[in-house]
């Protein structure tokens, strides 16, 4: 029997069954399909699931063009289940992300606790492909649309705290709802991969910050030619210390690259690198590509903070610094002085005055202290660079001998002022934020519209921008027990952008780049420290592109 070559690339017998199969329904030829014409194929094409419409790009050098017509833009996909089955509920995700056109470049999937990590991780690997940039991690909450209903719900998934040995308060069991967010996007002109943080497994107390970063720079360097990305979303195992691992990063990279994530939680990761199970943290790396494809806009990012906290009292220095270490956990016991006078303060003395200017009107539920640290950048530099930064310690308590506060790396002679969990300030710094994105959607020249024109105005001239998707890092303390009423972290995505898909999660630890300024006392009061690890807050990341200007 003799065989030849078809245009998909395959093979095909010569014998009377292919023959006639040829001229029956189902088994029509392409030749045949294509007389309709590529504008109505086109029309076709765009119609179909995920699965589906892969297999139809096999088919034919005319069929893969058109396909490659119907995702010639990027797109964001994402839907939760609450299904207590984690078959069931992976399935109904699945179904809903690929229920159009979509080529996975990158898929993030937060699951509640009560499900079992390794096995959805391994159901999304078995969905998505072994090939795509996977990081699935337990989270204390989830922001999305329903896949069923596709209703917008914040949820959080009830977790009970209690304190531990050191005071500190940690999750001790999750008697509420079970369920899956599945975040998948496709973002041509960009390639994405998975980079772990890793420790040496006969060494696990090291952290090879080093090799981190130059992973991530030889990477980029791969792809773009250069050594900064266009940014990345990082997430950090519940023992790690992010802080030195943001402060090289934020050093490391140009000012352009965007760095948001959650910095604390159980997670599974799988990049070209495969998967690492000794990984402290991973970061899903977004790189420009040099050799993107002919007709490929360009994608930008767009990052903007929600703050939660408000300042109280006067500043501090620190006069006595103890640190107290239990296995991974650490506590730090201080005195302190106020600015410029001699007097040692304890614990006691200090809540005592905050106590007093907050009052008895002003409800809170954290109390921190922002320590304003200069220190000398974190791993080897060929000069010497003094970094200086605004960490956040949680207060747990005060006696007549110290103050109490959770983490390290706090020294004598750092200046602090305490921060109290502000909902009112939190709602107005909400709106601010949904200010700032409609000032991106209308601005000038560079206006950004909705995708399909939902909620969006047109630029008239110049390159018109779309948004086509976003993410919100929100802190687990918010939320609509902190706020009174629900959906106030998706108002301003939802305000602006009502027809855009977005995703989010609730956080232990909010990570985003930026400037101290945020948390700033006067609202004209610079600050050059900077700031990338926040509490109390919601950190939004919006996705916008520009299309290739037409050819003349």
């Amino acid at each position: 029997m003799t065989r030849r070559k078809n245009p998909a690339g395959g093979s095909a017998t010569g014998d009377k069954r292919t023959e006639a199969g040829r001229g029956s329904g189902s088994g029509a030829s392409t030749n045949e399909i294509d007389l309709i014409g590529e504008d109505l194929l086109q029309n076709i094409l765009a119609r179909l699931p995920a699965l589906n419409f892969a297999s139809a790009a096999c088919v034919s050098r005319t069929w893969s063009s058109l396909c490659n017509r119907v995702l010639s833009r990027p797109k964001l996909s994402s839907a939760f289940s609450l299904h207590p089955n984690p078959e069931v509920a992976v399935e109904e995700v699945v179904n809903k992300v690929l229920s159009e056109p979509l080529r996975p470049d990158f898929a993030i999937v937060c699951i509640s606790p009560a499900f079992s990590l390794q096995q959805i991780h391994q159901l999304i690997i078995q969905k998505l492909g072994s090939a795509t940039p996977i990081v699935t991690y337990e989270s204390m909450g989830i922001i999305g649309r329903n896949a069923i209903t596709d209703e917008l719900k914040e949820i959080d998934w009830e977790m009970t705290m209690e304190e531990d040995h050191m005071g500190q308060l940690e999750p001790s069991s999750f008697s509420g709802l079970q369920g899956i967010l599945l975040v998948v996007g496709f973002v041509p002109g960009l390639k994405v991969d998975a980079i772990p943080l890793s420790r040496p497994i006969k060494d696990p107390g090291i952290v090879l910050l080093d090799e981190f970063v130059r992973d991530i720079k030889e990477y980029t360097a791969s792809v773009s030619g250069c050594t900064s990305p266009a940014g990345m979303i990082m997430f950090g195992g519940s023992s790690a210390n992010m802080k030195p691992v943001l402060d090289e990063l934020d050093y490391s990279m140009s000012e352009g690259t965007f760095i948001v994530g959650d910095e604390s939680g159980r997670f599974l990761h799988r990049g070209s690198r495969g998967q690492r199970c000794n990984s402290l943290g991973v970061a899903l790396v977004f790189v420009r590509d040099r050799n993107k494809p002919h007709g490929i806009g360009d994608i930008d990012f767009h990052v903007t903070v929600s703050t939660g906290l408000s300042p109280i009292g006067q500043t501090f220095k620190a006069a006595a610094v103890k640190e107290i270490r239990h296995c991974e956990d650490c506590t730090t016991w201080l005195t302190a002085r106020r600015q410029d006078l001699h007097d040692i303060l304890d614990g006691e003395t200090m809540l005592a005055d905050i106590n007093d200017e907050i009052g008895d009107n002003i409800e809170y539920t954290g109390l921190y202290i922002g320590v304003t640290k200069r220190r000398k950048s974190p791993v080897g530099l060929e000069k010497v660079r003094w970094v200086t930064s605004l960490a956040f310690h949680e207060v747990t308590r005060g006696d007549e001998q110290y103050l109490y506060v959770n983490g390290s790396g706090i020294r004598t002679g750092d200046s602090f002022c305490f921060y109290y969990s502000d909902s009112s300030a939190a709602a107005s710094s909400c709106s601010n934020v949904s200010e700032n994105l409609r000032r991106l959607k209308e601005g000038g020249d560079d206006r950004v519209v909705c995708k399909n024109g939902t909620g969006g105005v047109v630029a008239s001239d110049g390159n018109k921008k779309e948004v086509f998707g976003g993410m919100i890092f929100a802190c687990s303390g918010r939320g609509e027990s902190f706020f009174g009423r629900s959906n106030v972290d998706s108002s301003p995505f939802l305000d602006n952008f009502p027809g855009v898909p977005f995703a989010g999660t609730f956080c232990c630890g909010e990570i985003c780049r930026g400037s101290s300024s945020l948390y700033s006392r006067e609202a004209q009061e610079q600050s050059d420290a900077r700031c990338c690890q926040h509490v109390y807050s919601s950190c939004y990341l919006v996705m916008s592109y520009t299309p290739p200007l037409p050819e003349p």
